[in-house]
């Protein structure tokens, strides 16, 4: 079973940028398909970026898509999401997952392993 910690968030101004960390412990960090979701106040948790266990494909939403990037090392057992011209709409509590397969899952149901959150807000 793996576990996942978060770190990175705080507030920004729009146009500015963050970068989220997500360290796993526990498992073997290589096997598991990681994914950044968010959820904003009265919202669904929702994708924002996912990456298949050797970093080949990567899935973004349309509203992120351009101005994030994710990545990760498998050697030092993290995803890294880089976040640019970030807008006011990007505030929410920011969520690593990891599951184990093949393919990218777009729901969060498809993720059985989650970190605490991290809180993003961005001014206008």
């Amino acid at each position: 079973q793996v576990m996942l910690v978060e770190s990175g968030g705080g507030l920004v101004q729009a146009g500015g940028s963050l970068r989220l960390s997500c360290a796993a412990s526990g498992g073997t960090f290589s096997r598991y398909v990681m994914g950044w979701f968010r959820q904003a106040p009265g919202k669904e948790r929702e994708l924002i970026a996912g990456t298949t266990w050797s970093g080949d494909r990567t899935y973004y939403p349309d509203s992120v898509k351009g101005r994030f990037t994710i990545s990760r090392d498998n050697a030092k057992n993290t995803v890294v999401l880089q976040m640019n011209s970030l807008k006011p709409e990007d505030t929410a509590v920011y969520y690593c997952a990891a599951r184990v397969g093949i393919a990218i899952a777009t729901t969060s149901s498809g993720y059985a392993y989650w970190g605490q959150g991290t809180q993003v807000t961005v001014s206008s």
